[in-house]
């Protein structure tokens, strides 16, 4: 029987309710620019007012289409298991997407990720065990920028089993990438049952859906494909600087994108996100592991749950450069306060430099710190509430607390059992084995892990069908030569 659990909130309920109210009335009065036709079209046949290039949305409307979106997302793995079941207060992650460079472990530099780099991401994540869905985390410099959203798809499905959460690069790459999904599951209605990917969008603050990310929103409703809102507003830059504020602006651009996609298809599944950042006046930078970015994206998680639906958040990053100590701080604070508001998929792990950059070691020591708040979460049983009185006294009777049933039967749930990533050796021990420090000693295992090759390729018939998808699409868009995969 589980006991409570630990629940961080930013708001009480009146006070979130509140923030909803405001956001409801900053569309209303204030309106959101869309520059998607088929969005347009949508928002004119639902009678929604527009004033010059905006629409305003009255309450109701907006309270009708939150009554359409299901209160729960589940994601399966390539296979058809259960891999993330997204609602109430369930928590699981996964590492950010679309960096633009990698953290090199020879040189403790960035540089550009090529496919290889996309390979071995899908690799560690797999055999990442507190990590419940992959990403299309890095950007490949080997590829036309033109082709990269459905070549990072493609490998990604051939790298490992694990759901994906990706996103388009340009509205003609939604169809093909939607084929792929197809093509593993073996028909839309099968991936319908048993959705493989969640496909990000996101909103341009302040309130304004571009034609890209708006077509990504209407694509998935109409495909019954998972989409996650991820709004960015950046306090003081984009969005007003008090953190209330953020949420609320945050809300009303998420709230306007649930309108667009339930209008598309009432009913599709949907996911309450964000990525918003306390923007640094000093440096012009965008913090995420700053603790005022934590406090918006907790505060927007809480609304989102208030609404009904499941929730996402950027978090369990660092803005550090290398693994040193602000990556760690940054990184542990982030999962532990995400894992306590029960956030739904949490999307960091692995993430360094403002979201710009990925790193395997980060990824296998990010896990770690994963399963420790996986392990917080679930809080104190109390299967053995009853017999406590007892159990003591016959413990301390016997003196052999090592030997004992209870303790036999019961440390391996009671306790998370880090990997040996995490120190807990005696000295003696320590610098018996080396003496290696938490870097030198996630290296190694990353070292060991690509060792090992693929850890989950494809069956031969689907590798077929995904490498004729994506060459002839190369083909179409006039590449002649793919990288290896």
């Amino acid at each position: 029987m589980e006991g409570l659990r630990p629940k961080l909130e930013m708001f009480t309920g009146e006070e979130a309710d509140r923030v909803i109210d405001h956001a409801l009335g900053v569309l209303s009065k204030v309106g959101f620019l869309v520059e998607n036709g088929d969005a347009k079209a949508l928002l004119r046949e639902a009678g929604i007012e527009e004033k010059g290039a905006r629409f305003h949305p009255p309450e109701a409307a907006v309270r009708q289409a939150l009554g359409t979106v299901p209160a729960r997302v589940c994601l399966f793995d390539r296979d058809g298991a259960l891999a993330a079941d997204l609602g109430g207060d369930r928590v699981h992650f996964d590492p950010g997407s679309a960096a633009i460079h990698i953290l090199d472990p020879g040189t403790k530099r960035r540089r550009p990720p090529v496919t290889r780099d996309l390979c071995h991401l899908a690799w560690v994540t797999q055999a990442c065990k507190n990590i419940a869905a992959q990403s299309t985390a890095l950007v490949p410099s080997d590829v036309p920028e033109s082709f990269g959203d459905r070549f990072r798809l493609h490998v990604a499905l051939l790298n490992s089993k694990k759901p994906i959460v990706t996103g388009t690069f340009g509205t003609d790459a939604f169809d093909v990438m939607k084929r792929m999904l197809v093509a593993v599951r073996g028909s839309e209605k099968a991936l319908t049952e048993r959705p493989l990917a969640v496909f990000d969008c996101c909103p341009t603050a302040p309130l304004t859906w571009s034609e890209l990310t708006c077509q990504a929103l209407v694509d998935c409703a109409r495909s019954a494909i998972p989409a996650e809102l991820v709004s960015m507003p950046m306090g003081g830059a984009t969005a007003p600087v008090t953190l209330r504020e953020m949420v609320v602006q945050h809300c009303a651009e998420s709230l306007s994108g649930v309108l667009i996609h339930q209008l598309a298809c009432p009913g599709a599944p949907l996911i309450w996100g964000g990525s918003p950042a306390a923007f640094d006046m000093r440096h012009g930078t965008t913090p995420m592991g700053a603790i005022e970015t934590m406090m918006v994206d907790l505060g927007n998680a809480q609304v989102g749950k208030r609404l009904g639906l499941p929730t996402h958040a950027y978090m369990g990053m660092s803005d550090a450069k290398v693994l040193d100590w602000q990556n760690g701080m940054e990184s542990g604070i982030g999962a532990i306060l995400a894992a306590l508001s029960g956030i739904n998929m949490i999307s960091g792990p692995g993430m360094l430099d403002f979201e710009t950059t990925q790193s395997l070691e980060k990824l296998v020591l990010d896990d770690q710190v994963c399963g420790m708040a996986l392990r917080l979460s679930r809080g104190i049983s109390l299967d053995s509430a009853g017999e406590a009185v007892e159990l003591i006294r016959e413990l301390t009777v016997l003196g052999n607390f090592l030997g004992h049933r209870h303790t036999r039967a019961s440390f391996r749930r009671e306790q998370f059992l880090p990997s040996r990533l995490v120190d807990r050796a005696t000295h003696d021990d320590w610098e018996a084995s080396g003496g290696a420090d938490a870097r030198d000693r996630a290296e190694g295992e990353v070292r060991g892990i690509l060792a090992r090759g693929n850890p989950a390729p494809p069956a031969d018939d689907l590798g077929r069908d995904l490498d004729e998808l994506i060459r002839a699409e190369a083909r179409r868009l006039g590449i002649e030569a793919l990288p290896e995969v």
